[in-house]
């Protein structure tokens, strides 16, 4: 028998093979580097820094000495005098007790605002809540390319020399798959280290070995969100529709998860759909290991959700790909 004809690739051959190619279009395209480190610069700093909520409980929204505006001379009535007794008036200094007034309010404006901000966003300041948020975002934004990846093979003819061969299908897939979760890796230390530069406010209890947890929940999420992206184009061979789908569903994970706003302040309905949405998961993982005190159960929760995402729907991307992934 021909030896040639025996030649079966083994799964990891052929999904190294494939995602050598991935990675090799990306980084030999040093534009398409730069826009990968820009893109998070931008959004961080300009979306982190513009929306402070902190704020809004600052001295500096309300002018306090209009509000507090005493005359020179305050009398007080002699019904309110308790010690010493027999005094019909006495006379304050209006202008000394509105310094003092002030002075009290605005120690009492900070201290407020520092209670609200701790109780509904966990930490006292915005930037270091919402950068850290801005990595759920990122791993939305490049895995949802992956199915635009496939049909562009598929329009080039790549993927019909592919599939021509006895490479699994599966190895397609996750040549695909691979290729989102590394750069959405890459994208998440460039997030960190650029927040951390410009100000996020690390929890005592971060440890360097938390970024091996936080790699593991972005891989968890970009498989499963990898695996839905390209099971709604793996038959199309139209850009249009994979970037349909993406226009669709991208606003409402966002803005229907805990990356801008704290679940608990929102309306009960948006909390069932934000309970059931994996980047909420994602994005409380990754809080935990960076800006808030460490939770384990909470954690761990994260992470089952977030592996039985990546479970079901990469089975689901599995079975599709073995039954739809034509020429």
């Amino acid at each position: 028998m021909d030896v040639i004809n025996e030649y079966r690739p083994s799964l990891i051959r052929g999904l190294r093979a494939l995602l050598h190619r991935e990675l090799k279009k990306w980084l030999k395209d040093p534009v398409m580097v730069v826009m990968f480190v820009l893109q998070p610069l931008i959004w961080m700093g300009l979306l982190g820094k513009s929306l402070n909520i902190g704020g809004l409980f600052s001295r500096n929204i309300i002018d306090l000495s209009q509000v507090i505006s005493l005359p020179q001379v305050v009398p007080i009535p002699s019904d309110v005098i308790i010690d010493p007794p027999g005094l019909q008036v006495v006379l304050l200094n209006g202008t000394k007790l509105s310094q003092v007034m002030l002075a009290n309010l605005n120690s009492t404006i900070s201290s407020l605002s520092s209670m609200v901000m701790q109780s509904a966003f966990g930490v006292t300041d915005y930037f270091s809540f919402m950068s850290v948020g801005m990595i759920s975002m990122i791993v939305v934004t490049t895995t949802m390319f992956s199915g635009v990846s496939i049909v562009w093979d598929r329009r080039l003819g790549f993927l019909g020399k592919v599939l021509s061969t006895p490479v699994s299908r599966a190895a397609i897939i996750f040549s695909k798959v691979l290729n989102a979760t590394l750069r959405a890796m890459f994208q998440a230390t460039v997030i960190l280290m650029l927040a951390y530069l410009l100000g996020l406010q690390l929890s005592p209890s971060f440890t360097p070995i938390n970024l091996l947890g936080i790699y593991a929940a972005i891989f968890l999420l970009s498989v499963g969100l990898s695996s839905i992206f390209i099971a709604f184009s793996i038959r199309s061979t139209k850009m249009e529709r994979p970037i349909q789908f993406i226009t669709l569903v991208t606003m409402p994970l966002m803005f229907s998860s805990n990356i801008f706003f704290p679940i608990k302040l929102m309306p009960e309905w948006l909390q069932i759909i934000a309970s059931i949405n994996p980047l909420t998961y994602l994005t409380d993982a990754i809080r935990y290991l960076t800006i808030l005190p460490m939770d384990l159960s909470a954690v761990m929760i994260d992470f089952l959700y977030l592996g039985l995402f990546a479970s079901i729907f990469s089975t689901i991307g599995m079975i599709l790909s073995w039954r739809y992934l034509t020429m």
